[in-house]
C-alpha cells in the first residue's frame, strides 16, 4: 500500500516509554505530527527532537500533538525523553510493523555498509485522520519550521 496525501492514515497501537499504549484513532480531533526517526541519542535525532520540543507549545496552541516513533525500546525512549526534557510522546515500534505501514524502512548506506533502517520522515494527519502532508528524507535543519508552516496552513483552511 502506498501511503499518500489525502488517504486515511494507517492506524496503529504502540507503547510509550511508560508502557501505556497509544492508538492513532485516540487522537481524532487533533492535528497529529507523526515523525519517524532512526535512533534515540544520536546527534541528528537529538537535534530533531529538541527542534520539535521548541515548537511544541505552538503546535499545541493550534490543536496539535507531536508523536515520535522509532524502533528503540521503551527504556531507551524513557532515558532519551528525560535527558532532553521532551514534552511529547515517544512510541516504541520494536518490530518495525508501524514503520513498514508508513513505508519508512529504507536501505541505507553507512560507511559502505548497506543496512535497512528508518528514513527520517514526518506525516501530518488532520483531525479526521487524513494525511495532509508527507515529508520524506527529512533534513533536520529547518524541518521544525516547515512543520509549523504546514500546521498553520492546515489550521487556516479548516
Amino acid at each position: 500500500m502506498n501511503v499518500t496525501i489525502g488517504q486515511s492514515a494507517p492506524d496503529f497501537s504502540l507503547p510509550d516509554e511508560s508502557g501505556n499504549f497509544h492508538a492513532l484513532v485516540d487522537y481524532r480531533g487533533k492535528l497529529v505530527i507523526l515523525y519517524f526517526y532512526p535512533k534515540d541519542n544520536t546527534p541528528g535525532c537529538s537535534k530533531e527532537a529538541l527542534n520539535f520540543a521548541q515548537i511544541h507549545a505552538t503546535i499545541t496552541a493550534y490543536g496539535g500533538t507531536i508523536i515520535g516513533i522509532s524502533r528503540d525500546s521503551q527504556l531507551s525512549h524513557g532515558k532519551f525523553k528525560i535527558k532532553f526534557s521532551l514534552p511529547f510522546t515517544l512510541l516504541s515500534d520494536i518490530d518495525g510493523a508501524v514503520c513498514n505501514q508508513y513505508e519508512v524502512i529504507k536501505e541505507k548506506n553507512l560507511y559502505g555498509k548497506k543496512t535497512m533502517g528508518i528514513e527520517r520522515s514526518t506525516f501530518i494527519i488532520d483531525q479526521d485522520g487524513v494525511i495532509r502532508d508527507i515529508y520524506r528524507k527529512v533534513k533536520v535543519d529547518g524541518h521544525a519550521e516547515q512543520i509549523l508552516e504546514s500546521i498553520k496552513r492546515i489550521a487556516s483552511s479548516q
